[in-house]
């Protein structure tokens, strides 16, 4: 059983703003530019706010333009769920956590080496930690991402 777990859905609108439980459970989106991490520049990773479960690292994040947090690949070994998404007037590919199932945003294939992706990611999806707390709050086995 993974350590990782989904809060029952009266536990999440409890913990969760408004926004962090639209943008996870609903599938919505946040606002363009008007969001905590677009242009975050701190190391450490990113997890979703939802579960804990590690997503991204700091390493993989790189500014995009487009307003919301954006990197080349999840953290090594780090499985999303990929699922089509026809809400709008074109095809997506929709990003959402494993043990969660938050949809955190979508990915798109106009990324920078080395993937050439960009997973276009809601900061209402993910929660940073900073390098020097990873430990303390149990990822410290991903510490080794930021050993040169």
């Amino acid at each position: 059983m993974s350590k990782y777990q989904k809060p029952s859905k009266d536990e999440l609108k409890e913990r969760l703003s408004e926004m962090q439980y639209v943008v996870t459970q609903e599938e919505g989106t946040e606002p363009a530019y008007n969001n905590e991490y677009w242009d975050h520049k701190e190391s450490g990773i990113y997890v979703d706010i939802v579960s804990g479960e590690p997503l991204f690292s700091s390493l993989d994040k790189f500014d995009s333009h487009c307003g919301w947090p954006s990197f080349t690949q999840p953290i090594t070994d780090i499985e999303l769920v990929e699922k089509v998404d026809n809400k709008l007037f074109s095809q997506r590919t929709e990003v959402r956590s494993e043990f969660a199932d938050s949809h955190l945003g979508h990915v798109f294939e106009d990324g920078p080496a080395p993937t050439g992706l960009r997973y276009c990611i809601n900061s209402a999806s993910i929660r940073f930690v900073k390098k020097e707390k990873m430990e303390a709050e149990g990822y410290g086995e991903l510490l080794s991402l930021f050993e040169a």
